[in-house]
């Protein structure tokens, strides 16, 4: 019989909605809960297992509690529950512990909801020495062993162990939480896992923009200032490629947040999902978001303050995605991709859509 190992962290995506841009640390932890923060992977880890079809009988070994054995059972499955935790406090070494004892239990493949926090400890704890597949979760999710939604890590599982698809090897990455709060990001390459090798339902690893795409941006920035209406509400996405937009109205933009401009002004800095809800209430809104270069996503990854409530009271023909054609270029062909934490509205959200690429330049890429 196979085995799956699982493992969730479930404190993992706190600080996302709220603003925090990151989950890492007790401090941050209960700083997010007393902003409302909810835990999304418990809800992501059983989305991810209930997708899980196998042509051969595979068993689950999780670690107690909210740590897989909640999930799995609430999914209908009878887990091998091992190891212990305190139940009011997890942490990193209990992530690491789980998979140092599943790798002893010989499980196939492990499966983990996180984001690159959790997936830097798991590394750290079992290297490359057994494939790993990524539920995302967290608030950064840069590294490629995640899965594009957690549907999709349940498809991918349930192939891998009916022996339908072959492994590759995927960057490990992380950001420093502390500099990511302060506008900087300190990307590291932490090793190398092995994941089931699938192009379409693993997302790539983030790739930067080049210096030479600097002008393009500011064209973008210069033709999007002059098609703003003065009784519109924006929420600017974040970022590097919507950022030349608040340098061309002299605002001093949160690189790594989400701000609201009206009439050209800077109306909220740094807004988490409350203060945008407030803000748009009755006000005609538009979205300003770019894409993530070489994984697609314009929804999930690294702008959770834009959440579903937003989305849908802005609605998707008041999106304005930005994208130079060289960010486009990344994807190779892979389309546009939307994790916003609910399947109904990410299905709504597919389509095509008009792209700014330049200045008074248009292109159509799809959404799926």
């Amino acid at each position: 019989m196979k085995k799956l190992g699982l493992i969730v962290n479930p404190v993992a995506g706190l600080g996302g909605r709220v603003g925090l841009k990151g989950s890492d640390g007790k401090k941050i932890q209960e700083k997010a809960i007393e902003l409302g923060a909810v835990p999304l992977s418990p809800k992501r880890t059983i989305e991810a297992l209930e997708a899980i079809e196998s042509e051969v009988p595979f068993k689950i070994i999780t670690y107690p509690g909210s740590m897989g054995e909640n999930e799995a059972k609430a999914a209908n499955y009878i887990p091998e529950v091992i190891g212990s935790i305190d139940p009011e406090a997890t942490s990193a070494s209990d992530t690491m512990k789980a998979a140092t004892e599943m790798l002893s239990k010989n499980i196939d493949l492990l499966l983990f909801a996180g984001g690159d926090g959790t997936a830097r400890d798991i590394y750290e704890a079992i290297d490359s020495k057994v494939p790993v597949i990524g539920i995302p979760a967290g608030v950064k999710i840069h590294s490629g062993v995640f899965s594009i939604n957690p549907r999709s890590a349940g498809i991918i599982a349930g192939n891998f162990l009916s022996g339908q698809s072959n492994t590759r090897e995927a960057e490990v990455m992380d950001i420093d939480e502390e500099a990511f709060r302060s506008n900087e990001v300190a990307a590291r390459l932490y090793g190398y896992m092995i994941t089931p090798n699938n192009f379409e339902l693993i997302q790539g690893t983030k790739e930067a923009v080049g210096h030479q795409e600097d002008y393009v941006l500011e064209a973008i920035a210069l033709d999007i200032i002059e098609n703003m209406d003065e009784s519109t509400t924006y929420i600017l996405g974040p970022g590097t490629s919507t950022r030349p937009i608040a340098t061309k109205l002299s605002i001093d933009k949160t690189l790594l947040g989400v701000d609201l401009i009206k009439d050209k002004k800077l109306l909220v800095k740094d807004a988490n999902e409350k203060q945008i809800l407030r803000e748009i209430e009755g006000s005609p809104t538009k979205i300003i978001i770019s894409v993530i270069g070489g994984q697609g996503f314009i929804f999930g990854r690294g702008n959770q303050q834009i959440s579903p409530k937003v989305i849908r009271i802005v609605g998707k023909n008041n999106l304005i995605i930005v994208a130079t054609p060289e960010k486009l270029a990344s994807l190779k062909g892979r389309p546009m991709r939307v994790d916003t934490g609910e399947p109904e509205l990410d299905k709504n959200l597919q389509g095509f859509y008009r792209i700014w690429t330049g200045y008074g330049k248009r292109t159509v890429y799809r959404v799926r």
